[in-house]
């Protein structure tokens, strides 16, 4: 039920049963009317809520901020292999000249020379530098990318994905976020 929503929207934080966002790339967040669903079904706790409430003939309720999970979801030790994991993986900058414009992925190993598209084996690449690559082996483009290609974890794509954070985070949900940021005295 992961969304993109909007901040207008009163979008809910969701968190596991341990009180860790569900994912943070993209933030685990539901619209507000897949939260109260969640609520009616007794399916989440309502951790927090916005000012705003809804309201029928019979009843009224605050929308919910930040939910949790009844129950744990074991989270997935490695990542989706997708385009936008690669991105995070790559820290959305290209693997051959560093440029974060106007990207897409590269096979490192050309498919027609055998290479796989997997994990180890494509990389962000900007148009240009995919474009002068083009079918040919690192060796022969003399191109070659900044870091090898590797099957990243999620602590990994949460590592990069501090470096870009949301543009909108409620006051609600940072206790609930970073929770190895270091504290100031």
């Amino acid at each position: 039920m992961t969304v993109a929503v909007s901040p207008d929207g009163l979008p809910a934080l969701v968190l596991n049963a341990d009180y860790r966002p569900l994912s943070y790339y993209p933030l685990s967040l539901w619209s507000w009317q897949d939260a109260i669903k969640a609520v009616f079904l007794e399916r989440v706790n309502i951790v927090a809520e916005y000012e705003h409430a809804v309201s029928s003939p019979t009843f009224s309720m605050k929308l919910p901020s930040v939910v949790s999970l009844k129950a744990y979801v074991k989270p997935s030790r490695h990542p989706a292999f997708t385009r936008f994991n690669v991105f995070l993986r790559d820290r959305f900058q290209c693997q051959y000249c560093g440029t974060p414009e106007d990207l897409t992925f590269d096979h490192v190993v050309p498919r027609h020379r055998g290479g796989a598209t997997t994990w180890e084996n494509v990389v962000a690449a900007c148009s240009p530098c995919n474009l002068r690559k083009g079918g040919m082996m690192p060796a022969h483009a003399k191109m070659w990318p900044l870091q090898k290609p590797y099957q990243p974890t999620v602590h990994d794509l949460h590592n990069n994905g501090r470096l870009f954070p949301p543009n909108h985070l409620h006051e609600s949900w940072m206790d609930y976020l970073y929770w190895d940021v270091e504290l100031e005295p």
